[in-house]
């Protein structure tokens, strides 16, 4: 079981993204895998893929993300969880990715599928970026 940023769905969707051939060398360590994503997460993709590339291929991957991922839903108990998170990092994180920080604790994930290098301040997690 492994979490999945925004990150990488971003860079996989869009061939011109900075990090879709990073993005494509990992993707079948993705496919391999149960994908956990929250529902910020789905947020975050389906809105940035929305703006650069269009409202059907958006949908498509939010249907992806309902037909193949492990969502985590965001509840009240969670969002005050995050935010101690938020906090605790001095808001150098987003709340998102406390959110997913949050998740990845309470599910014992350790790895995150990430370019974003916020992810290598926290102490458990093991940020995927690159097969080695």
């Amino acid at each position: 079981m492994i979490f999945v940023d925004s990150s990488y769905y971003i860079a996989i969707a869009d061939t011109k993204d900075q990090w879709y051939e990073k993005a494509l060398e990992l993707s079948e360590y993705i496919e391999t895998n149960t994908n956990v994503v929250s529902s910020f997460i789905i947020s975050e993709v389906v809105t940035e893929i929305g703006r650069r590339s269009g409202g059907k291929v958006a949908y498509n991957l939010y249907n992806y993300f309902t037909d193949n991922c492990e969502i985590i839903y965001i509840d009240r108990g969670l969002l005050s969880e995050s935010m101690g998170i938020f906090l605790r990092y001095d808001g150098t994180l987003s709340l998102a990715d406390a959110v997913s920080i949050a998740i990845m604790d309470n599910m014992k994930i350790s790895e995150i599928v990430s370019f974003d290098s916020d992810f290598d301040k926290v102490d458990f997690i093991n940020r995927i970026h690159t097969l080695q």
